[in-house]
């Protein structure tokens, strides 16, 4: 019998799946689109630095990154960032800068029809 592949992080699990459902409950997307990139090998996952999220995001807007948030570079306005993980820093540059820190999961709950919301990767 071969081995089953796919995540073995049970929090990671459950959040796919919970995005999933919500994607075909709401008929969203993103959350799908989401939870599709969550799906994929630690080593293909996103790992964005605060200076492309300073380049491609606008003031108040609401950014997810597939992935973990690292702090090369700077914040120069406010924004919400969720992602799956964050480095130390950059949590600390993020609110420093005025904005908010927040999980996929509070994204999802917050947020369930994904309106405004830039999916990054």
């Amino acid at each position: 019998m071969a081995k089953s592949t796919g995540t073995t992080n049970p929090m990671l699990r459950r959040l796919i799946r919970q995005l999933r459902e919500q994607g075909k409950k709401r008929r969203v997307n993103l959350w799908k689109a989401l939870a599709e990139r969550l799906e994929r090998p630690r080593r293909s996952r996103a790992e964005i630095n605060l200076s492309a999220l300073n380049r491609y995001s606008d003031e108040g807007e609401m950014v997810v990154i597939p992935g973990k948030v690292l702090a090369a570079g700077k914040l120069d306005h406010a924004i919400s960032v969720s992602a799956f993980k964050f480095s130390g820093a950059a949590k600390r540059k993020i609110v420093a800068a005025g904005g908010k820190v927040l999980t996929i999961q509070q994204l999802l709950e917050q947020n369930p029809s994904g309106k405004g919301v830039k999916l990054m990767e």
